[in-house]
């Protein structure tokens, strides 16, 4: 019984006071956000984390059990500022109370800047911002795929300067969120989509500006690897020019800003036309001066001595014609005669590995009732019918006595 009452006094034992304090501090502080410094940081063999979350005035023991921190997004150490998600509680068999940590997220800039670091060197060691890889944007891109919020700046930056520079390009927004709980996840699923679809020649993935917080969910891994896996070439267009993130490094080509990324993306028609009308006028210069200069080499032949005696002409090319014709002639006469005897001299080797060709000379092959050859004397009883063949014809002898040599 809890709380044994003896001479009008309630008495606990140890284990129920903890017990009792355990459900007090549950119920109320379940679900709690915590800010604070991390210090005493060690990871148990268990892969279990226990901490110390501290402020200036005070300090409370933590736990961070591993099946909770597999998906965390950045290594603690200690030293750092985070905000961590969970519950209040009592470890009943010391009476310790303690923080059970569920989530952590970096907090500040000295802990946002950590995570950013470990990420891309965690990143970077993959391949994931190798050069090599990055492909090429399209230079006349039919439809421009955008992955931003719909009801932010960088839409509407990007809708104005694709009318401007090249009306008619085909734009497909995929509205998503650019920052918050669950940003990153869908910037992911808006890329995917997009290489579903298969309809964009390339993509366009940013927001406006903001503070390192803002900006974060494109320093997220979802993101990294979502850009890293998309088949259509990726430009990332985050906050300002001095705004550096994860995505930046992955995607195909980086722009300072999200109308930077639409001029980058989208040619300019003036410039289209200004560039053809150069390439006009010197495509025009070049014919014109290989015009100029075929006119004078014909004029040259026209002034020439042998332009004015055709027959002169005629007769050299007659006796060019005859001396050709005379050498092909030739060639082809050696090369007859050369087959000719290459011919005589196979046909001469193929008679002489003839066996009828031996038989000619008088020599006879025989063949036991088996149709085989005969060879020794010794493989045909007598009684037995043999075949001779000879030059012309064939005998058909009995076998009277056989003689080993």
């Amino acid at each position: 019984m809890t709380g044994e009452k003896l001479s009008g006094r309630k008495i606990y034992t140890v284990s129920e006071i903890n017990k009792e304090v355990r459900g007090v501090l549950e119920s109320r502080y379940a679900g709690v956000w915590l800010e604070g410094e991390i210090s005493n940081y060690k990871r148990h063999s268990s892969g279990h984390i226990y901490l110390t979350l501290k402020d200036e005035q005070s300090q409370i023991s933590a736990v961070f059990f591993s099946f909770y921190h597999r998906n965390l997004k950045f290594e603690l150490e200690d030293g750092i500022k985070v905000l961590a998600f969970g519950r209040v509680s009592v470890y009943e068999a010391r009476g310790q109370y303690q923080f059970y940590i569920e989530r952590v997220e970096a907090k500040g800039a000295g802990a946002l800047q950590l995570a950013f670091q470990q990420m891309k060197e965690k990143l970077e060691k993959e391949g994931l911002f190798r050069p090599e890889r990055k492909r090429a944007i399209p230079r006349f891109p039919k439809t421009v795929g955008v992955i931003t919020s719909s009801a932010g700046a960088a839409i509407h930056d990007i809708l104005n300067v694709i009318s401007r520079r090249f009306g008619g390009t085909n734009v497909l927004l995929c509205p998503v969120k650019v920052q918050g709980e669950g940003a990153a996840e869908e910037i992911a699923e808006g890329i995917r989509m997009m290489n579903a679809q298969g309809e964009p020649d390339v993509l366009i993935v940013g927001r406006g500006g903001g503070s390192i917080e803002d900006l974060w969910a494109f320093n997220e891994e979802p993101v990294a690897r979502a850009i890293y896996e998309s088949r259509i070439p990726v430009i990332s267009a985050v906050g300002h020019e001095t705004d550096w993130t994860i995505a930046d490094f992955v995607a195909d080509l980086r722009a300072p800003t999200p109308s930077a990324a639409a001029e980058l993306v989208v040619s300019s028609r003036l410039e289209l036309e200004e560039k053809l009308e150069g390439w006009s006028e010197r495509l025009r210069g070049s014919m014109e001066g290989v015009v100029d200069r075929y006119r004078e080499k014909l004029e040259a032949v026209r002034a020439s001595a042998a332009f004015k005696q055709p027959r002169y002409l005629l007769e050299r090319f007659t006796e060019r014609t005859d001396e050709f014709m005379r050498r092909i002639h030739g060639s082809f006469a050696n090369w007859l005669v050369l087959k000719k005897q290459i011919f005589r001299a196979v046909a001469g080797q193929l008679n002489v590995l003839n066996p009828l060709g031996i038989l000619e000379r008088g020599y006879s092959v025989s063949f036991a009732p088996s149709g085989t050859v005969l060879k020794d004397a010794a493989s045909v009883r007598c009684g037995e019918e043999i075949t001779t063949r000879l030059h012309k014809g064939s005998i058909v002898s009995r076998v009277i006595k056989t003689e080993k040599e």
